[in-house]
């Protein structure tokens, strides 16, 4: 275990933590002692794998439950269900994203978009946030505080083929954030973002222009290399650690690789 002990014991809430970035946060936290709650889609088996790994390993709880989050709403009786398994929630990082054929109509060139595609990306990426984190900021007021992170995309930064729908919700998820942050400041309750350039995962892999994003990123980025999921997850460890950022609320943190300058 990493000798964070003030992380020790508390609580995470995540969404989609299965795989790719959601997996390494949730590592992230469980190797400092805290507890994890986690959402999956459909991959109860891998969820049930992670649970076992992280109990033993790190001696934590942890507990998953299915999440849609093209439906926000179930997140208020998702929270109920974390009350009755654990007695505190910290920390709340809204990461799961929707792929595959939820965004058609969404991920596609400008003049083929459709409002459908559209309003899935928006309803997975914006409204989920809210949602999900009203229900962890009543439980944070409760203890005294806590700190929310979404994740976002320099898709919103830099220009993308066929991503104008992701990249316009994350946009707004930003803003957002930044309205967050203000509202719940009086409660202790810090807001942030974490936008991540290109990053290794399944859900970048399904992009049918995988090979040349990876190849371009490569080429772009001073380190000369593609981000991976634990790139992500330490920028979201720091954001909810307060001994490291207690005083940062309402930024974006961008981890690119430098791409977005060059």
């Amino acid at each position: 275990m990493n000798g964070s002990n003030h992380m020790k014991n508390k609580t995470l809430v995540i969404s989609g933590a299965t795989r790719g970035i959601g997996k390494a946060i949730l590592y992230r936290f469980a190797q400092s002692g805290v507890n994890i709650a986690f959402t999956y889609n459909k991959n109860v088996e891998e969820a049930n794998k992670i649970i076992e790994d992280v109990e033993q390993k790190y001696s934590i709880k942890a507990k998953a439950y299915p999440l849609n989050v093209l439906e926000p709403e179930q997140y208020t009786e998702l929270f109920k269900q974390i009350d009755a398994d654990f007695d505190r929630v910290d920390f709340f990082i809204s990461n799961a994203i929707i792929y595959g054929r939820s965004v058609v109509g969404g991920f596609a060139p400008f003049m083929r978009l459709k409002p459908k595609g559209l309003n899935n990306i928006y309803t997975a990426t914006v409204l989920a946030f809210v949602v999900g984190a009203q229900e962890a900021a009543k439980r944070m007021q409760k203890i005294g505080g806590g700190a929310i992170v979404s994740l976002s995309s320099t898709g919103n930064l830099v220009y993308m083929p066929n991503y104008a729908g992701h990249g316009n919700s994350k946009n707004a998820v930003e803003t957002i954030v930044k309205y967050a942050a203000v509202d719940l400041g009086e409660f202790n309750i810090r807001v942030n973002a974490v936008s991540g350039g290109p990053i290794d995962t399944d859900a970048l892999k399904a992009f049918p222009d995988y090979v040349e994003i990876k190849e371009k990123v490569e080429e772009q980025s001073p380190l000369k290399r593609m981000g991976n999921p634990n790139d992500l997850a330490g920028a979201a460890y720091f954001l909810c650690d307060e001994t490291q950022s207690g005083w940062l609320t309402g930024q974006t943190i961008v981890v690119d690789g430098g791409t977005t300058f060059k």
